[in-house]
């Protein structure tokens, strides 16, 4: 009899171990519900003028020491508004220092470039394009190459009526583009929405580790996967990230937290590109980090996940790719006046 009791109440507190993780995992799904709207700037409101202006600016290569670079070139929408290559390269085939970060989602970044040092959309437009070693395109000198093109101070006009063309509208236009590339609708977010078959066990497995075991949700967060925070993950480099930027010795190493969203189609991986695949990365976290310094992040411990759990988290990471429509290029203004 006393057995028999053992075995029952045993039973019942496994049973509500259960209900209690369903609920639990329940309620953190509805954490990443997708947004309704997209953020904006109240000093810069999304218009279609603004938005157009600033897709032929992302467009546009002739704002470049080389004219032959613009933003898309590194930020391409044919490779998930990135380039695809380790570390990104800029004028003169020079190899940059870091990988380029995609814009998808940047409407929602709180922090802009791996170290965070542009706070808004706006104060990012205009850095690589006046960085010697990426646009090489002095802003005085893209000024005077726009109002040398008739077709853009109609475009200013319609976009910013009586603020001409200025290195403000012209960070204005690109930072109001740049907040329209948003992912779309992707497995996952039909899960989340409630339809059970959207995804695999497998899949909805590796969701309840990312926010368990595996520890993921503790840095990417919310529908775009990213608190927009900074961390050293103990990866090999000598880059000081945030501490380069602030000064800050505790702050060395630390970069910011990307999107996850589309990360499936985002290879290679971190500021330097030093990993290859989704197994690579997860193996970096699975191991505590690639390197122990007094910076590493207090969440980067040995995981222990076994083979099957890293599978079901890689099954999970690559639910969140949408299938987004095709960017147009745009149909950039002529050099020249067009003749009636």
């Amino acid at each position: 009899m006393k057995h028999n009791t053992l075995f029952c109440f045993a039973s019942i507190v496994l049973i509500i171990g259960i209900q209690a993780s369903e609920i639990s995992l329940e309620d953190i799904k509805q954490e990443y519900v997708r947004p309704s709207s997209i953020p904006e700037n109240p000093d810069n409101p999304l218009t279609d003028a603004s938005i157009e202006l600033g897709r032929k600016l992302f467009f546009e290569p002739r704002i470049s020491a080389s004219g032959l670079m613009s933003c898309a070139s590194c930020h391409n929408p044919s490779l998930n508004w990135e380039d695809g290559l380790p570390t990104g390269v800029g004028h003169g085939h020079q190899k940059l220092s870091r990988s380029t970060p995609t814009i998808l989602n940047a409407a929602w970044n709180k922090a802009n470039f791996w170290d965070g040092r542009a706070e808004t959309l706006e104060e990012q437009a205009l850095g690589p394009i006046a960085a010697p070693k990426e646009m090489n395109m002095p802003l005085a000198d893209m000024l005077e190459v726009l109002n040398t093109i008739p077709g853009y101070k109609k475009l200013f006009e319609e976009a910013y009526p009586g603020e001409g063309i200025s290195e403000e509208t012209v960070a204005k236009a690109i930072a109001n583009f740049e907040r329209t590339i948003v992912s779309g609708e992707a497995p996952f977010d039909r899960w989340i929405a409630g339809s059970e078959d959207a995804i695999s066990e497998e899949a909805k497995r590796g969701f309840a580790l990312f926010n368990t075991k595996a520890n993921c949700s503790k840095c990417h967060s919310g529908w775009n996967f990213s608190d927009s925070s900074f961390h050293d993950i103990g990866l090999k480099t000598n880059d000081k990230g945030r501490g380069g930027f602030l000064g800050f010795d505790s702050m060395n190493h630390l970069f910011k937290t990307p999107t996850l969203r589309n990360v499936a189609e985002r290879a290679p991986y971190m500021h330097n590109g030093s990993e290859a695949t989704l197994e690579d990365t997860i193996d970096l976290y699975n191991k505590g980090g690639r390197v122990k310094r007094d910076t590493l992040s207090k969440d980067i411990v040995p995981l222990n996940l076994d083979e099957q759990e890293v599978e079901d988290l890689i099954a999970f990471l690559k639910i969140l790719s949408s299938d987004d429509s095709e960017m147009p290029l745009p149909r950039l203004p002529s050099n020249f006046l067009t003749q009636k």
